[in-house]
């Protein structure tokens, strides 16, 4: 008896964990898309540093103030050495996420970024020369070949926006690779990552966004007839960003990784479904068959990473014997942090 009300408040719990994780992520994305096409503040540099100052602020109140999490001590030389060159590409990779959500649709836009596990796979087989099975690249072909579909019938399509968005999974990619090096030793959840790199990043931004648009944002303050309002929604953007670390942590701890892997993907759909009811952006048949094929491939691909991770240790894990060490690094769940602000 008592076991099955464990079983029920586990399965609860994990409900809960996605849905308020799904809640947050999706009304970020929306209401950066909003922020940009709607109230017509066309300056994604400015919208990321705002973000960066809301996620430092909140994670300092988190680990500091209300002692809800416990901060990871990290020596301040490995503060330079480490955290700020993961900060740099922390940066980057949020900067282009918002300069794509900036010129093309949100469907689009999520699409592109299922493309993250094929461009991590790619680096770490060019540069690291890591080996991987044979059944991890079978299992990226629908994914590429879901981006190709779907980028080839997008009818918003945007170079500008295409190209950053592909470019923000190459940062992606590359801060989970560096993670596994340059984090080594430190075992940090997403608190801990924005509490030390939230303001590295602001840092990093706050000079360019001031020199590329500050003048641009205050010709939208004047011209703006309710600049005020608009201004409580860019901020409400970036505490709600802070809220979906939090959920990330939250839902992480909740759930297996299998369920993670389904969750996100189906988190991907949500997000593209909710956008196209708001923002009503044209979508061809084609379009949403090529989402639906990369959706399917990221959902196969991380089916293929668990069970090849739950191999038994005398159990053939690739064709041949790992000529290197890199070859026996385990393989990069870059899921649980690509939705980090």
């Amino acid at each position: 008896m008592e076991e099955g009300r464990f079983l029920q408040w586990g399965v609860f719990r994990s409900l809960l964990a996605i849905l308020q994780w799904w809640g947050f992520n999706v009304t970020v994305i929306i209401m950066n898309k909003w922020i940009f096409q709607k109230l017509d503040f066309k300056f994604p540099l400015s919208v990321s540093c705002v973000h960066f100052i809301c996620s430092s602020i909140g994670a300092y109140l988190v680990i500091k103030v209300l002692k809800l999490k416990p901060l990871i001590a990290v020596d301040p030389e490995d503060r330079w050495k480490r955290i700020f060159p993961m900060s740099f590409v922390f940066c980057i990779n949020i900067v282009l996420g918002n300069v794509s959500l900036r010129y093309i649709p949100v469907s689009f836009m999520q699409t592109i970024k299922s493309f993250t596990p094929a461009t991590t796979v790619f680096l770490q087989w060019l540069v690291w020369r890591k080996y991987f099975d044979r059944r991890i690249w079978a299992s990226l072909v629908p994914i590429v070949g879901g981006i190709l579909l779907t980028s080839v019938t997008e009818l918003s399509f945007n170079m500008f926006g295409f190209c950053a968005a592909l470019f923000g999974c190459l940062a992606t990619s590359t801060k989970t690779i560096l993670a596994e090096s340059l984090l080594h030793g430190y075992k940090f959840d997403s608190i801990n990552t924005v509490y030390y790199m939230a303001p590295f990043a602001t840092m990093i931004l706050a000079v360019p966004a001031l020199l590329l648009e500050g003048n641009g944002v205050m010709d939208w303050f004047h011209a703006h007839p309710a600049p005020w309002a608009a201004l409580i929604i860019i901020f409400s953007s970036g505490v709600l960003a802070f809220c979906l670390n939090f959920s990330i942590f939250y839902v992480i701890h909740s759930t297996t990784a299998v369920t993670f892997n389904v969750a996100g993907n189906l988190k991907v759909a949500v997000a593209v479904l909710i956008s196209w009811l708001i923002f009503r952006n044209p979508i061809s048949g084609l379009n949403a068959v090529g989402c639906g094929i990369t959706l399917l491939g990221c959902t196969f691909y991380g089916y293929v990473r668990h069970m090849l991770s739950q191999q038994t240790p005398g159990t053939p894990r690739t064709p041949r014997t790992p000529r290197k060490k890199m070859e026996l690094l385990p393989l990069v769940n870059n899921v649980k942090l690509d939705d980090k602000v």
